[in-house]
C-alpha cells in the first residue's frame, strides 16, 4: 500500500481516514513546484541578464509578442473603456456625480485595467503559445538536441522570449492605455452627451505621471510571469499532443492567476509608498 493512500484506525479497528495527511501531501507539493519554479525562473532571468545573447531570435519574438498581439489588446481596451464609461455614468448618476465620468475613467484605465486587460490577453495568446511551441521542441528532443551541441537552452530559447516579453507588455500597456481611454470617450461624447472639448480637457487635467508609471511597472512584471510561465510548462510537457495541451492550458491558467494576484499585491505597494 502506497503512503499517500494509508489511513489511521480508530479503537474499533475501522480505517478512519486522516484528512491531515492530504493537507500535509499538497502542501509539500506547492512547496515544491514553486520551487522548481524559482529555480528555472532564476536560471532564465540570469540568462537575460549575461552574454551572449542572440538579438536575431529576440526581434523575432518581440514581432511574434508585440505585433501580432496588437489587434486583441486594441479590440479588448476599446470596449472595456466604453463599458467603464457607460457603468461609471449610471453609477454616478444616482449621486449627481456625471461630471466625474472622465477623471474615473482615466483612473481606472492607466493604474489597472490597461494592464491587467493586456496581461490576461497575452496570457492566452502568448504564454499558451509559448508553452506549446516549447512543448513540442521538448516532446520531439529538439531541446535535447540543443544540449548535445552545447547550447543552451535558457540562452537560445527561454531568455529571447523573456526580454521580448519585457520590451513589447510596457508599449501594448500604453497603447491599451490610449485606446481604452478613447473608447471610454467615444461613448461617453456619442451615446451620454458630453461636450467632448470638456471631456478630454477633464482627462488630461486629472491624470498624472504616477498614475501612468504605476500602470507601465505593472506592465514589465507581467511581461516576465507570462514569458516564464509559458516557458516553465513547455519545458515540463510530457509525450504526446495530450502533453503539450495541457502544458499549455497550464501556462495559460497559472500566467492568468499570478497576473490578478501580483496586480493586488503591487497595487497595495503603490498605495502605502504614495505612488
Amino acid at each position: 500500500m502506497s503512503e499517500h493512500s494509508r489511513t489511521d484506525r480508530d479503537d474499533s479497528g475501522v480505517s478512519v481516514p486522516n484528512p491531515l495527511r492530504w493537507i500535509g501531501v499538497s502542501a509539500l507539493g506547492l512547496f515544491a513546484e514553486v520551487g522548481r519554479v524559482a529555480r528555472f525562473s532564476g536560471g532564465v532571468i540570469g540568462a537575460a541578464l549575461s552574454p551572449p545573447w542572440y538579438p536575431g531570435e529576440v526581434f523575432r519574438q518581440i514581432g511574434r509578442i508585440g505585433f501580432y498581439s496588437l489587434p486583441v489588446v486594441g479590440l479588448s481596451s476599446i470596449f472595456i473603456g466604453a463599458a467603464l464609461a457607460l457603468n461609471i455614468y449610471t453609477g454616478g448618476s444616482r449621486y449627481g456625480a456625471e461630471q466625474f465620468v472622465p477623471n474615473i475613467v482615466v483612473l481606472g484605465i492607466t493604474r489597472e485595467l490597461g494592464a491587467v486587460i493586456t496581461g490576461l490577453m497575452l496570457a492566452g495568446r502568448v504564454s499558451a503559445g509559448i508553452s506549446a511551441e516549447i512543448g513540442a521542441m521538448r516532446v520531439t528532443e529538439q531541446i535535447d538536441a540543443l544540449k548535445t551541441l552545447s547550447a543552451s537552452p535558457e540562452r537560445y530559447l527561454y531568455a529571447p522570449r523573456l526580454i521580448a516579453a519585457l520590451v513589447t507588455l510596457p508599449i501594448l500597456v500604453a497603447l491599451s492605455d490610449i485606446i481604452g481611454v478613447m473608447g471610454g470617450w467615444l461613448v461617453s461624447v456619442q451615446a451620454l452627451g458630453f461636450d467632448s472639448t470638456v471631456y478630454l480637457r477633464n482627462t488630461v487635467d486629472f491624470v498624472t505621471w504616477e498614475d501612468i508609471t504605476a500602470g507601465l511597472i505593472k506592465a514589465v512584471v507581467f511581461g516576465a510571469v507570462i514569458a516564464l510561465m509559458g516557458c516553465f510548462h513547455g519545458d515540463r510537457s510530457k509525450a504526446g499532443a495530450t502533453g503539450v495541451g495541457r502544458a499549455a492550458t497550464l501556462s495559460m491558467v497559472s500566467a492568468a492567476v499570478l497576473v490578478l494576484a501580483l496586480n493586488y499585491v503591487m497595487s497595495t505597494l503603490f498605495t502605502e509608498i504614495g505612488l
